[in-house]
């Protein structure tokens, strides 16, 4: 079953392509757009556009919108070396281990951060949507490291408010090929979804304002150990900005790292760690800071880049 729409292009969205203008116009997700104009569930005056197309302001747009999927759940499931570094009233800590997503989504059948909570018999009792809930920040499911979910209102808003003013300090370790130009720099660059690929990230003038702040560790054989401090927190902020340097993360080929080093070191996802989460504590009001150690598998890698 579906639904069909048709709109007529306001002159507040003349020039912008179609998908970003379905997203406008239906209050959809940009990748949701994207995916109705690509399965040709679009018509612009008739004709199938291509995603790029531009609107023109008066141009009629059919949609057709497939009934949606129920909506992820959370299914209690224990991760496989996922450790809880603190627990209270308010918040938990989890060290996540790589192949575990933050939360249920649409085609996630793998463990999730909340599934654990719920196997381990952690309560989040927070508002928002119930397959989200407590999740203030997030890491991709092929990074490792710290994560804080909120388990009370209070925590939720608190340090919802902390990420967005950016009074969070989230560092990083890296390990990117070569050597970077400066041994410790800022990287200042705008970062949007790729024209090209709805799954990759780029450096795009319109893009949302980033900034990350760097420093070498250890000089490594033909790679580098950094530590990597977010002042913003874009999707994939780190491996974009690293490429962008012309030195992507090691085990990174989407973002065009070379796969034969990955296979020499044994890694098969990006050599990049959250090590260290530094924030208020909503409860208690004072500083709080939490430390991880890096998983095996960077370890061994690592390893074979300082034999």
């Amino acid at each position: 079953m579906s639904s069909s729409r048709t709109l007529m292009v306001p002159d507040g969205l003349a020039g912008e392509r179609v998908d970003v203008g379905i997203s406008r116009m239906l209050g959809l997700s940009r990748t949701r757009a994207a995916d109705l104009v690509m399965a040709g569930q679009v018509l612009v005056d008739g004709s199938v556009p291509a995603r790029s197309t531009r609107l023109e302001p008066g141009s009629m747009v059919d949609v057709e919108l497939p009934d949606e999927r129920p909506a992820a759940q959370v299914r209690p499931q224990i991760a496989d070396g996922m450790s809880l570094v603190h627990q209270d009233e308010d918040i938990v800590v989890v060290d996540k281990p790589v192949g575990v997503a933050a939360h249920p989504s649409a085609g996630w059948s793998g463990p999730t951060v909340l599934g654990h909570l719920a196997a381990a018999g952690v309560g989040i009792r927070t508002s928002g949507d119930p397959d989200r809930q407590g999740i203030v920040s997030r890491l991709d499911v092929g990074t490792s490291g710290l994560m804080v979910v909120a388990r009370t209102e209070r925590a939720y808003t608190t340090l919802k408010d902390a990420f967005r003013a950016r009074e969070v300090g989230k560092i990083y370790h890296a390990v990117c090929q070569g050597t970077p130009d400066q041994a410790a720099g800022t990287i200042e660059a705008p970062i949007g979804r790729s024209p090209n690929h709805d799954y990759k990230f780029a450096v795009l003038q319109d893009g949302k304002h980033s900034v990350t702040h760097y420093e070498t560790l250890e000089a490594l054989h033909g790679a580098t150990l950094l530590k990597v401090r977010l002042e913003t927190g874009r999707t994939h902020q780190i491996r974009v900005h690293m490429a962008a340097l012309k030195h992507p993360l090691v085990g990174d080929p989407q973002y065009g790292s070379d796969p034969g080093l990955a296979q020499k070191v044994g890694l098969i996802r990006q050599w990049l760690h959250a090590m260290e989460l530094t924030f208020v504590h909503p409860a208690t009001g004072r500083s709080v800071t939490y430390t991880s150690q890096y998983p095996q598998d960077l370890q061994d890698a690592l390893d074979a880049l300082r034999a």
